[in-house]
């Protein structure tokens, strides 16, 4: 399976192959100005013909600072992406209380994103934050508007849950919380199962350990019918808009009985899957 990455550097768009990691040299294919999710498109998803013919430039390791990593397919205006997600996906969250479609909701725009290293921004007065490791699913609208499904990347959707547990109907301020997305976006059907390993330093030292698994096999939903579902909605429609959308977590620290604070280090290992997600939590200042 292709693996693609989208970056910035010296002011120009790049693209590199599989995924980055952090302290190594990279290899990156300058754009020229061409929309990767084009290129994507007229290529079926061929990483080769997309980097065929151009010239590769090669990144030092102790060079790193001066590439931005990018949200996979991120537009030069973050208005022109939407991040939502739906909740309750999972089996092990089942129960005879289930609708036959799962909530939706929006997290934000494309400036409610970052990737790993950057810090994700929670309100100041969350009542009980917990990360939530998930699969984001990524479209792009067609020339008519209509979302087409270009991959998956890798996301923590950051929630104040225990907002959400004081009052059911405030999911919506809930899931104000930024959001951690991998800048690797993998061209090809959602996994059925993905496995890994949260874990929670505070103070320089381990606080919270677990594990999670996701994936298509661990959802109560099928997961075509419910993206059916919601891009049903012409209100969704736009030619070139970039959807992210969150399908669900397993569990989270919070139901390990772990209270999350400010400056706590998360770190995301999708092991299955060769990608980590590290961000520190910063509590923002409530206004005046």
């Amino acid at each position: 399976m292709s693996v693609l990455f989208e970056c910035a550097y010296d002011g120009e768009r790049y693209v590199g192959l599989g995924v980055p990691q952090d302290g190594t040299a990279l290899r990156l294919y300058p754009l020229h100005g061409a929309r990767l999710a084009t290129l994507i498109g007229q290529s079926g998803g061929d990483a080769a013909a997309i980097t065929a013919g151009r010239i590769p430039v090669d990144v030092p390791a102790g060079e790193r600072h001066r590439v931005r990593l990018l949200p996979p397919l991120m537009p030069d205006h973050v208005g022109d992406a939407l991040v939502s997600g739906f909740m309750m996906t999972h089996n092990v969250k089942a129960d005879a209380t289930m609708q036959d479609q799962p909530n939706w909701f929006v997290k934000g725009l494309g400036n409610s994103l970052r990737v790993p290293g950057e810090p994700l921004s929670v309100p100041g007065d969350a009542v009980a934050v917990c990360e939530e490791a998930e699969i984001v699913l990524v479209y792009v609208g067609d020339q008519e508007g209509r979302p087409r499904y270009m991959g998956y990347s890798f996301g923590n959707d950051v929630t104040d849950i225990g907002r959400f547990k004081q009052h059911a109907g405030h999911l919506s301020y809930a899931k104000l919380c930024e959001a951690a997305l991998s800048p690797a976006l993998h061209l090809g059907p959602p996994p059925r199962k993905v496995t890994g390993e949260v874990t929670i330093e505070r103070d320089g030292a381990v606080s919270w350990k677990g594990t999670f698994t996701t994936g298509t096999d661990a959802l109560h939903y099928e997961l075509d019918a419910m993206m059916s579902r919601l891009f049903a909605y012409e209100v969704l429609h736009w030619p070139g808009r970039v959807h992210y959308v969150y399908i669900g977590a397993d569990r989270s620290s919070f139901h390990g009985g772990h209270t999350m604070a400010d400056g706590d280090r998360v770190s995301l290992d999708f092991t299955s899957h060769g990608v980590t997600l590290t961000n520190t939590l910063a509590w923002a200042p409530l206004p005046a």
